[in-house]
């Protein structure tokens, strides 16, 4: 029998080890800096009607919060309405329904116990008008079916950003009186001048809003290109009462004093010089090309401080400057991000190829002190992310970017809250959304997969990855290709032993030494370190240059040649043809290859696709021998969304003799997501027949639905669970295809799905 005593000094002596043991990672949690981690994604279609039949288009385009956290509220310029959403808790945000403006909502900001809107009224861009609404916020709160203005005051113009001092004191409210971008002026579609033109409203917001009072501050003869035409766009206000105004297309920024109402300092916004750019639109991101004094056009604007202003350069007539600037009041450039703010994008495979003129359009901005750190917040418009730095003497340091919807415009820092939402202005296809990100002690959740840096230290342009294979024998490594949303087609590897997951080098495939472009959707590495590779056809109608195609490469990519289905199989062609691809035996007589078609082919049963097999050492005839090609049929879930469409395969990989694992999906997106699984198959038994015969149909196991592990991101959900892998040790990897960021959020979610049983 042990002693009270003695069992005492034990249990203290393993609590010491247990201590000991733990000081390591103790030490590492005290260290780690805390990173904004996506809590909540609300779809703003459902704070009105996600039917488009009753409400085509609904979005949440500039955002603001009651001064207690707690009730977002936003403009929703398609529908005319502002929409309020309470965030009490951040995790589970709630709508509360919207209200009709007179008009099109262009801004929102609180002050006070009054929400101040901007309604844009015009008739013509010639005949601009507007007024600032204002609300009661408690009475909104108690009715928001009773909530109407209290007050709307003229503002003799088109209104568009509004800003409120941190006292109170004073509204500011940047009358734009905006161009019509389809006139031609002076060479320059859109060009200025375009009159009437644009200055500032101040108001004076002290006492019941009956008593507030206007005065104008003109803004003509600033600016070297089109003085006689302001056009203010965006207006931020510091501790001071001094308001900064960016004059985008006239590529100017002015100072005001709210108190005197009378203008400061006003400096051009200067220009840069790009290298290491993407220029060509040509379906390929080549960060080669370069452009000289381009003018920065500044759309978003913040106060660092008292003293200092940071911009977003979205660029507009000009053409893109792509980056952000912190400037002093007299104008001195302190700090300018120059091309890295693409690059970013870039690496992080939110760069969208189609948008050369401008890239990442650098739009939205803003500054929030969490904890006596500065965070500077600035957002793409087409990569879909916001990239977070940190205010560092004059340097701001990049930290981390998050995935938001479409077109992120409206961002807002709540540093009460530990908050940071972003919402969007985009909702086709992808519905418009507000994110919400809380400060948290944690490593940033996103990425999950970026490129690493070339020897030249620009990144490993990537995208649309739409398959995925295993190396033979090192589990940290896979293999990547990308669809046909690019050209010059390629392989990727893939680093798993990092965090998050490396693209570290490439593989051009080359065909009799030229580039070669095929729309890949499966890989899977031969036993010799070779590849299968295999090409989606397009169209129904087969043609030469629209046919199913496996390819034999090389390990270095050269292509060894193209094998396509028999005639009688070609002729059945459907749009949704290849959708991976997998190997079993060594390469010579006993290596099979598999084809999973992702939907059903002509005559082939409902619900029922084909998976092919082909047996290269039988393939003496090119093809006019269908002895070389057998099929059995997959049975397909049936459709569960409650918005339709359908279901297919996305991916077939080998599990080890006669095993396979299949991605199985539905079309469908976000909130209407309902199949993205993974199943297993054991063809021992399935005899697979050629053409004209009766397919054997193969039983499937539930291995794992990845849908869980999909929303646990928070976020929207895409359609395309595309690749799979099992990686030497066993590890199941899952990629998602992002569609090259068309019609996308551009977010790739790496997954890591465990050891799943065969």
């Amino acid at each position: 029998m042990v002693s009270t005593k003695r069992t005492l000094q034990f249990t203290q002596s393993a609590l010491a080890i247990a201590v000991l043991a733990a000081l390591p990672q103790m030490a590492n949690a005290a260290k780690l800096e805390p990173s904004f981690q996506r809590i909540s994604t609300y779809v703003v279609c459902n704070n009105t009607s996600c039917d488009r039949d009753t409400v085509e288009e609904t979005v949440a385009e500039i955002i603001t919060v009651s001064q207690d956290g707690n009730t977002l509220i936003y403009t929703d310029s398609p529908t005319g309405k502002i929409g309020f959403v309470n965030i009490s808790n951040p995790e589970q945000p709630v709508g509360l329904g919207t209200i009709q403006t007179e008009g099109e909502p262009t801004s929102v900001v609180i002050s006070g116990d009054y929400i101040l809107a901007g309604i844009n009224t015009s008739s013509s861009f010639t005949s601009p008008s507007g007024h600032l609404a204002v609300y009661s916020l408690a009475a909104c709160r108690a009715n928001l079916a009773a909530c109407t203005p209290i007050r709307k005051i003229d503002m003799q113009g088109q209104p568009d950003s509004v800003a409120v001092s941190p006292n109170g004191r004073y509204a500011a409210v940047v009358i734009e009186n905006e161009r019509d971008e389809d006139i031609t002026v002076g060479e320059v579609e859109g060009g200025l001048p375009q009159l009437p033109a644009g200055f500032v409203n101040i108001v004076d917001t002290v006492g019941a809003p009956s008593a507030w009072r206007v005065r104008k501050v003109e803004l003509t003869g600033l600016a070297a290109y089109a003085g006689n035409d302001p056009e203010p766009e965006y207006i931020s206000i510091n501790k001071s009462n001094i308001a900064a105004v960016t004059l985008q297309e006239n590529n100017h920024i002015a100072f005001i004093n709210l108190a005197k109402g009378k203008l400061l300092q006003n400096f051009d916004a200067g220009k840069v010089n790009l290298s290491g750019i993407d220029t060509v639109r040509n379906k390929l991101i080549e960060l080669n090309g370069s452009k000289q004094d381009v003018p920065r056009e500044p759309d978003s604007i913040a106060w660092l401080g008292n003293g200092k202003v940071v911009t977003a350069n979205e660029g507009d007539l000009f053409g893109g400057s792509r980056g952000f600037t912190m400037f002093n009041r007299k104008g001195k450039v302190l700090f300018d991000a120059g091309a890295s703010f693409d690059q970013l994008t870039v690496r992080l495979g939110h760069y969208l190829e189609e948008r050369n003129n401008k890239g990442s359009e650098p739009e939205g901005l803003t500054i929030g002190k969490f904890g006596g750190r500065e965070f500077v917040f600035v957002g793409s418009e087409r990569g879909n992310i916001v990239g977070v730095y940190r205010k560092k003497g004059n340097n701001l340091e990049f930290k981390q970017a998050l995935p938001t919807g479409a077109g992120p415009e409206g961002l807002l820092a709540i540093p009460g809250r530990n908050l940071f939402v972003a919402s969007t202005e985009v909702d086709d296809p992808v519905r418009s959304q507000i994110n919400i990100f809380r400060l948290e002690s944690k490593l940033a959740a996103y990425p999950q997969i970026e490129s690493a840096l070339k020897s030249d230290g620009k990144p490993i342009p990537w995208g649309a990855l739409s398959a995925l294979s295993a190396d033979n024998t090192d589990a940290n490594k896979l293999y990547t290709v990308h669809d046909n949303f690019y050209n010059n087609s390629r392989i990727y590897t893939v680093d798993v032993s990092k965090q998050p997951a490396k693209i570290s080098s490439e593989i051009e495939l080359k065909k009799a030494g030229a580039n070669v472009s095929y729309d890949l959707e499966g890989i899977a590495q031969r036993s010799n370190g070779s590849f299968w590779l295999a090409s989606e056809g397009a169209g129904n109608a087969p043609s030469a240059t629209s046919l199913n195609l496996l390819i034999e490469t090389a390990a270095d990519g050269t292509v060894i040649r193209e094998v396509s289905l028999p005639a009688s199989v070609n002729a059945k062609q459907k749009s949704n043809g290849y959708e991976g691809v997998a190997v079993t035996g060594s390469v010579g007589n006993d290596e099979k290859v598999y084809v999973a078609f992702q939907r059903e082919w002509t005559n082939d049963p409902a619900g029922m696709v084909r998976i092919g097999v082909y047996t290269p050492a039988l393939d003496t005839t090119v093809n006019e021998d269908a002895g070389e090609w057998k099929f059995f049929y997959y049975p397909l879930d049936a459709v569960t969304s409650p918005a339709g469409g359908w279901v297919g395969l996305s991916e077939i990989t080998a599990l080890g003799g006669d095993k396979f694992a299949i991605i199985e999906r539905d079309n469908q997106a976000g909130p209407n997501a309902r199949i993205k699984r993974v199943y297993n198959i054991d063809v021992s038994g399935i005899t697979p027949v050629a053409e004209g015969g009766s397919f054997p149909v193969v039983s499937k196991t539930l291995s794992k639905d990845v849908l869980p592990l999909m929303q646990a991101g928070k976020g929207w959900v895409h359609d395309k669970l595309e690749g799979l892998a099992k990686a030497a040790d066993g590890t199941v990897y899952a990629v998602t295809d992002n569609d090259g960021v068309k019609d996308s959020t551009g977010e790739t979610q790496f997954l890591n799905l465990g050891k799943l049983a065969d």
